[in-house]
């Protein structure tokens, strides 16, 4: 074959490669919208994707399994999901595809493959539908109400219904308010449309109605007003961090339970994925999703403990700065905080070692733990210094935490990264709270000293467990194939 007979060869291949592509985001699409199934790969969201960056996506598959993912075998697979009849459900279509390659001589074809593997789906009980409230609308709180509002479709999960901020709500507040949300100098544009709607003290995201409510105390609201009966109280202002002042939300008309996004005192503090099933939704009313850092190391940890055993070990999270740091340098209550945050690597403390004993207790007193804030203003870096009971080597704990993020419990947890060239930007707008840096694990030569680097969108990824961990509590949590 000739040069030229070659490249065009090439390029028919590409133009159908492209064609498939726009054929499975149609079909993602529908069966969104239609049937509130929301079809991942390997945990990467594709609702709302590009061509580009699903067939992205499938190299990235194919690279993970180390097995070719194709595009062609996923719409095959995802036409055979659409001919079911299948409850609202999540269903990862590159363990489903992975898994034909692997059994495909068992199944006539695909469909009888998909109906085998997805048989159970009807057997979980009818989900009802949890109304959201949001007590704040800070950086965490517009990130949460993005991903509400954008994996919204049919509303058969949770609704985002109000959120309440203080002061006076007037024309430029609102617009304001629906700016932040709108427009996002980390995460970009929110893929929907807002608007202000000063007549109902509004926002109308995506068509849908979100009350703006005015309150400085908890107890002061009527959310029954609203139409809001039985609410998740979403508190992400930081101002309430116990149990009793975290109680005076249950005193609100409408609400009964309560997710604070911070460490919490005398509530249970969770890592989703981890400690959440030790702490009953029906017998609990407060939860706490614990810190961004804690969620980033608790999963790896878990794996670790469980195959290796930990013995003692440092955690070091290289940070990037927030809100509560000083942009230029002016008093702070803590020393070094006060020094301007876009210029200055600032060592100051974190409690996520301790923490992690919470969802942990086998690491009680174990873990040591210090935090260096720097100039970045999203994506960060744990770096696990682990004394280890069994040896190990690179490639063996490599080979573990692959396959706890290929199967079991913290698939949703665990992105396991291939890449050579990672640095922090290429984290930011990860769903997963811990990306695991493969090719930057570092093993003692006796094999019982192991440095972990850990990353994680301290912003994009923490609200994604937060969001996880309301749908557990709300026990609106679907049918899932991991």
């Amino acid at each position: 074959m000739s040069f030229n007979e070659t490249y065009e060869s090439e390029l028919a291949f590409q133009a159908d490669r492209r064609k498939a592509t726009v054929e499975f985001i149609k079909i993602v699409s529908d069966l969104w919208y239609d049937k509130s199934i929301e079809l991942v790969l390997f945990r990467n969201q594709l609702i709302d994707r590009n061509v580009s960056e699903i067939l992205n996506l499938h190299e990235y598959a194919g690279e993970f399994v180390q097995k070719p993912i194709s595009i062609f075998d996923s719409v095959e697979i995802a036409q055979a999901i659409q001919t079911l009849d299948l409850p609202p459900a999540k269903l990862d279509i590159g363990k489903l595809t992975y898994e034909f390659h692997l059994e495909e001589k068992k199944y006539s074809n695909a469909l009888a493959f998909v109906a085998d593997k997805l048989k159970d789906a009807n057997k979980d009980e009818a989900i009802k539908p949890k109304d959201v409230v949001l007590y704040g609308f800070g950086r965490i709180g517009r990130l949460v109400a993005r991903e509400l509002m954008t994996r919204t479709g049919k509303g058969s999960q949770l609704r985002l219904r109000a959120i309440v901020t203080r002061g006076t709500i007037d024309q430029t507040v609102l617009e304001k308010r629906a700016s932040l949300l709108r427009n996002d100098s980390v995460h970009g544009d929110f893929s929907g449309t807002v608007t202000a709607d000063l007549k109902n003290s509004a926002l109308i995201i995506n068509g849908t109605t979100v009350n703006i409510i005015s309150a400085n105390n908890p107890e002061d609201i009527d959310y029954t007003v609203y139409g809001i009966n039985n609410a998740l109280v979403i508190d992400n202002t930081g101002a309430f961090r116990d149990k009793e002042a975290l109680s005076r939300h249950l005193t609100s008309k409408g609400v009964n339970k309560v997710l604070l996004t911070a460490p919490g005192k005398g509530v249970p503090n969770i890592v989703h994925g981890v400690n959440h099933l030790e702490n009953n939704p029906d017998t609990v009313d407060i939860f706490s999703a614990a810190s961004c850092t804690t969620n980033a190391i608790t999963p790896i940890l878990k794996a670790v403990e469980d195959t290796l055993g930990v013995k003692s070990g440092h955690l070091e999270t290289i940070h990037a700065y927030t809100n509560d740091q000083n942009l230029v340098d002016n008093f702070h209550k803590k020393y070094r905080r006060g020094r301007a945050a876009a210029l200055n690597m600032v060592i100051t403390e974190t409690g996520a070692g301790s923490a992690v004993a919470k969802a942990l207790p086998a690491l009680e007193g174990k873990l040591t733990s210090n935090a260096i804030r720097v100039p970045v203003p999203n994506g960060s870096l744990a770096i696990l210094c682990l004394e280890l009971e069994k040896e190990t080597s690179v490639e063996s704990i490599n080979n573990i935490i692959k396959k706890y993020a290929l199967e079991g419990n913290l698939v949703e947890q665990i992105k396991y990264e291939l890449s050579d060239e990672l640095v922090s930007s290429d984290i930011v707008g990860s769903s997963a709270p811990a990306i695991y840096d493969s090719k930057a694990t570092i093993v003692r030569k006796d094999g019982k000293n192991a440095l972990l680097y850990i990353w994680y969108d301290n912003e994009y990824g923490y609200s994604h467990q937060v969001i996880r961990l309301a749908k557990y509590i709300a026990k609106v949590r679907r049918f899932t194939y991991y």
